[in-house]
């Protein structure tokens, strides 16, 4: 007898999700913070930026290894192709810049000989020392992080629509509550 394909992922994958989500959202308004002061307040957010950015980047890592060991539940049949291939896109850009970014922000302090210090250990470099290299990567960095925070609009919007209008199961899938919708036609896995 088949086993009963997943309609939702692992509770450890749901915890990731969610515990990374709270940091990214942080980390973006840290980031903005950072970059609309010149208080002391500046100071308080860059301490709390660097080592939020390698916890973010240690998760994704987890993350993206649990994703390759359990897999992710299948989409609705009934999606439409072009949202199927938005979807796979999206996470794929998700985890891309998930890493990207607290890589090229390490690196960017790195080049402007600034230490990156996590839980009182002082990080190694990852670049030389270079005011045109960290302009590059500060550039970069600030770039990305524009184009993730619009991923994120697009990632909640689309998970308000599976939601809402299309109740099809796909938010059940991540959600950090219940059980998956009876629009799935199947059973939760692992006695959920």
């Amino acid at each position: 007898m088949p086993a009963t394909p997943a309609t939702r992922f692992s509770p450890l994958q749901r915890a990731l999700h969610w515990l990374m989500a709270i940091c990214i959202l942080a980390m973006l308004f840290i980031g903005v913070g950072m970059v609309s002061t010149i208080h002391a307040k500046y100071l308080s957010l860059v301490s709390i930026h660097k080592p939020l950015g390698i916890l973010i980047l240690v998760l994704a890592l987890v993350r993206l290894a649990v994703r390759l060991v359990c897999g992710a539940p299948a989409l609705p049949a009934n999606m439409p192709e072009p949202m199927k291939l938005a979807a796979h896109l999206s996470h794929l850009a998700f985890y891309v810049l998930m890493i990207a970014l607290p890589l090229l922000g390490w690196a960017m302090l790195s080049a402007g000989d600034y230490p990156v210090v996590v839980a009182g250990l002082r990080l190694m470099p990852i670049a030389p020392p270079s005011n045109a290299l960290h302009t590059l990567l500060w550039n970069a960095h600030r770039f990305l992080a524009i184009l993730f925070f619009f991923l994120i609009v697009m990632h909640f919007s689309a998970a308000l629509f599976h939601a809402l209008v299309r109740r099809d199961g796909v938010f059940e899938a991540m959600a950090p509550w219940g059980k998956p919708s009876a629009n799935t036609g199947s059973k939760p896995v692992g006695g959920e």
